[in-house]
């Protein structure tokens, strides 16, 4: 195969060596269940903590009302990105789609959100963790580690993990997944049949003056709580990172998608209505660990407070494994492409993105330790706020892309088709506009704001002056540039349009392999 260049739309491509993509091959594991399981684990940490702030914000009734808002666009936004994911299965996901329908640099903005996003959850997953294990510790054997010990130490192990090769991150991100989902089944058994339950409690918020005890800070702050809601879910959409590694991703992500969001809609359910039903609405919005003040209130004893932590802790350990995976995937996939180094691609022997991983990891580690020395004690909270802007913007340019795809590729093969259809990628999109409104309108995510900011304007500099100029013809260019007709690695293999998109290529002097690493 010849290596030279072209140039289109804008950017210009290297045609890659064939040893390019042997160095980054993916391998195919896991099934319906690995992928559910992988969905579930990436999201569930969301039900142990981080959620119950939204009380304190809206009151009881309006965090209900939040969530149940964003239950409507994560229905929307599943099945617009179930029908995306099986008509491009690669591994790209967000930034595949934007590739699609709004060229190059849709694809690098939309894909840039996601990396925030799943590196920065992946951060603050890591915070609220270490925060669970020190006091396990120490119950359980009067010893303590500085917390950022506890952070370099989860990361390492998760890291570790992810080196194995992805049939072990798959099966171990389904056992930790239902564990989790044990873990939150015993508490709202425990908590029906502890006579501890007060629906009355849920209303304890004391309301503004003129306002009502379900609504107790009124209409305005339940934008204010749409994040909060979609913190019970975050992470579901990460499915189509697995299409390279799914043995049939046009059938099996989608339905993965639609069992695994009813599922977390039920795990939100306990948590949302049990939970502070058990300690208060006061208290729920206030506590760093609701699920496990409510255990605490069924069995108020220290030895048991210490086990139950460490089942909690599970929880935070399935989201880790869950949320590391979709960050490695969505930064190998831009690096394959040369949208980030392309060095970051190389999967190894066991045919995993663990440099990927490792870097995405490195990153945040910084970010954490930067924001805690910027907001002592509250950093985890720092790093989630603009993990939750990244996934909004993702959100967004995720459903237009859908809408443009529709009418820009209407003879794209599409296995699956999105049951709502136009109308859920509109309703999917509105709310997700709203949830970015009242982020905006909220002072407490104004320094989340500016921190995005910036990272923008360096990235879009980046990639104006490099990245643009060294991309790839990966299988998500490919499809983007054959109109939806190419791009399957599984059926077509990788490079598969070289000759057909630069026919006039002009050669390299001299290529080397080492140019394109």
């Amino acid at each position: 195969m010849s290596t030279g260049t072209g140039s289109t739309n804008g950017v210009t491509y290297t045609s890659a060596d064939p040893n390019y993509f042997e160095k980054r091959q993916l391998r195919r594991t896991a099934g319906f269940w690995g992928i559910w399981g992988i969905g579930i684990a990436a999201v569930i940490s969301g039900d142990f903590s981080g959620w119950n702030a939204g009380i304190t914000s809206a009151g009881w009734g309006g965090l209900l009302i939040a969530s149940a808002v964003v239950v409507v666009m994560f229905f929307g936004m599943i099945f617009s990105i179930g029908e995306m994911s099986a008509a491009m299965p690669h591994t790209g996901g967000a930034y595949s789609f934007a590739r699609a329908s709004m060229g190059p640099w849709g694809g690098f903005v939309t894909g840039l959100a996601e990396t925030l996003e799943y590196v920065l959850t992946t951060a603050a997953v890591v915070y609220f963790s270490a925060g669970y294990a020190d006091p396990i510790l120490t119950d359980l054997t009067g010893a303590s580690l500085p917390i950022w010990v506890w952070w370099i130490i989860l990361y390492a192990v998760f890291i570790g993990l992810n080196s194995l090769g992805s049939s072990v991150s798959f099966r171990f991100a389904l056992v930790v997944a239902l564990i989790s989902i044990g873990v939150l089944v015993t508490f709202a058994v425990m908590a029906v049949f502890s006579g501890k339950l007060d629906f009355g409690s849920l209303f304890d918020v004391k309301p503004d003056a003129g306002q009502t005890a379900f609504l107790p800070h009124g209409i305005l702050p339940i934008f204010f709580a749409l994040p909060f809601g979609v913190w019970l879910f975050l992470g579901i959409e990460e499915l189509p990172l697995s299409a390279e590694e799914a043995h049939n991703p046009t059938k099996d992500i989608p339905k993965a998608s639609v069992w695994g969001l009813a599922t977390l809609i039920g795990c939100g359910a306990i948590v949302l209505v049990l939970n502070p039903a058990v300690i208060g609405g006061t208290a729920a919005g206030a506590s760093l660990e609701p699920l496990l003040d409510g255990f605490r209130a069924i069995i108020p004893n220290d030895k048991i407070a210490a086990v139950l932590s460490a089942f909690a802790l599970v929880g935070l350990l399935a989201s880790l494994q869950g949320i590391m995976f979709a960050a490695g995937r969505n930064m190998y996939s831009l690096s394959r492409a040369g949208y980030y180094p392309r060095g970051l691609s190389v999967t190894g022997k066991r045919q995993t993105p663990v440099i990927a991983i490792a870097v995405a990891s490195a990153i945040g580690l910084i970010a954490l330790f930067a924001a805690e020395r910027s907001t002592p004690g509250a950093g985890g909270g720092l790093v989630l706020n603009i993990a939750v802007w990244g996934a909004v913007v993702s959100y967004m340019l995720q459903m237009v892309s859908f809408l443009i795809l529709r009418r820009k590729f209407p003879n794209a093969k599409r296995p699956y088709k999105s049951p709502w259809g136009v109308a859920g990628a509109y309703i999917a999109g509105i709310i997700g506009l709203a949830i970015f409104v009242g982020e905006i309108l909220n002072p407490a995510l104004w320094s989340a704001i500016v921190i995005m900011l910036i990272v923008y304007a360096v990235g879009l500099v980046l990639f104006a002056t490099v990245g643009r100029k060294n991309l790839v013809l990966a299988p998500e260019e490919e499809y983007a540039l054959s109109g939806g007709l190419h791009g399957d690695p599984q059926a077509e293999g990788y490079d598969a349009m070289e000759s057909e998109i630069f026919p006039h290529a002009v050669p390299d002097p001299a290529p080397r392999e080492s140019d394109l690493v």
